[in-house]
C-alpha cells in the first residue's frame, strides 16, 4: 500500500521530464493517472500523443492504471474534457497536478506579443482551467454531503519567486502562479481542497539551454527531476491535508519553504515628493534584498 493508493490524479505535461517523474512516483505510490501531454517541442509548437503513451506504458507494465489525454491545457473547454475524462475512467478525481509548460525565452526589448501571449496562455491559463474545473466537481461533491479530501498542485518556478534575465514572460507567469496558489487556498478549503504548488530547479529540457546541459555528472544527479516527485507525491496523498496556502521550493540540493511578501520597513506617508528622496533611500537601506536564484539575498 502506498501513500497515495487509490488516488486519482491528472498530471499535466507528463510526458517527459518533471511531469513524467510525477505519474511514475504517484503511480508506484498507488495512484491512478491521467496523463497528460501535447508531446509538443519545449516552445510548445507540434503535438504528438507518443511521450504521454510511453509512460502509461510503463505504469501499466508495473500493474498500475494509467490513461492518455492528449488536450491542451491552455484550452478552457479541454481541460474541462480532462477533468471529465478522469472521473469517467476511473469515478472520481482526487488530485490535479499542474505542471504542463513552455518556454520562450527573450530579453524584454525583443520580446514578442506571441512570444509573451503563448507562455502567459500555458502556464497561467493552463493552470487555472483544470483547476476551474476540478474545483467546480469537488464544490458540487462537498454542497452534496459527499466527503472531499483533494489537492492541486501548482507549478511555480524559481523564475517566478526571484525573477531571471531573460524569461520576464515566464517569471510573471510562474509569479501569478504563486499567486493564484495562495488565494485558491483560501477559497476552496471550505471544499475540503488544499493548494500547494512547487518551485523546482531540474535538469530537463526546458533547462537544458540554460547551461545546465554542460554540468558535471555529479551536479546533474542533484538537478535530475526524480528529486521533485517525492514532495509533489506526499502533497498528492492524505498525509498532507493540513498543508495547504504553500509553495515549496524544491531540487536535488534542497527542499525549502518559500516565505511570500512581507511589509518591511515602514514611515508614514509625505505628501510631498520632493522631500521623498532621503526617506525611500533609509527605507530601501534597511530592507532586506531581493534574493538571487537561489533565493538567497543577491550580494
Amino acid at each position: 500500500m502506498g501513500i497515495c493508493e487509490g488516488r486519482i490524479c491528472i498530471v499535466t505535461g507528463a510526458g517527459r521530464g518533471i511531469g513524467r517523474e510525477h505519474a511514475l512516483m504517484l503511480a508506484e505510490q498507488g495512484a491512478k493517472v491521467v496523463v497528460n501531454d501535447l508531446g509538443g517541442e519545449t516552445d510548445g509548437t507540434g503535438r504528438s500523443t507518443g511521450p504521454a503513451q510511453e509512460v502509461v506504458d510503463e505504469i501499466t507494465a508495473m500493474g498500475r492504471e494509467a490513461i492518455v489525454n492528449g488536450d491542451d491545457v491552455s484550452d478552457f473547454e479541454g481541460a474541462g474534457r480532462m477533468v471529465q475524462q478522469a472521473i469517467d475512467t476511473f469515478g472520481g478525481l482526487d488530485v490535479v497536478i499542474n505542471n504542463a509548460g513552455i518556454l520562450r525565452d527573450r530579453m524584454l526589448t525583443n520580446m514578442t506579443e506571441a512570444e509573451w501571449d503563448a507562455v502567459i496562455k500555458v502556464h497561467l491559463k493552463g493552470t487555472f482551467g483544470p483547476t476551474r474545473h476540478a474545483a467546480a466537481f469537488w464544490r458540487e461533491k462537498a454542497k452534496a454531503g459527499e466527503p472531499v479530501d483533494a489537492r492541486v498542485i501548482n507549478t511555480s518556478s524559481p523564475s517566478g519567486l526571484y525573477g531571471n534575465v531573460g524569461q520576464t514572460n515566464y517569471g510573471a507567469a510562474k509569479a501569478g502562479i504563486a499567486a493564484f496558489t495562495v488565494i485558491a487556498a483560501k477559497e476552496l478549503g471550505r471544499y475540503g481542497v488544499t493548494v500547494n504548488a512547487i518551485a523546482p530547479a531540474a535538469l530537463t529540457r526546458m533547462t537544458e539551454n540554460l547551461g545546465m546541459g554542460q554540468a558535471d555528472e555529479e551536479t546533474k544527479e542533484k538537478m535530475s527531476p526524480r528529486w521533485i516527485a517525492p514532495i509533489v507525491t506526499w502533497l498528492a496523498s492524505p498525509e498532507s491535508k493540513d498543508v495547504t496556502g504553500r509553495v515549496f521550493d524544491i531540487s536535488g540540493q534542497a527542499l525549502s519553504v518559500s516565505e511570500g511578501w512581507h511589509r518591511g520597513p515602514t514611515t508614514e506617508p509625505l505628501d510631498d515628493p520632493a522631500a521623498l528622496g532621503p526617506v525611500v533611500a533609509d527605507l530601501v537601506a534597511k530592507a532586506r534584498r531581493n534574493a538571487n536564484m537561489l533565493g538567497y539575498d543577491e550580494r
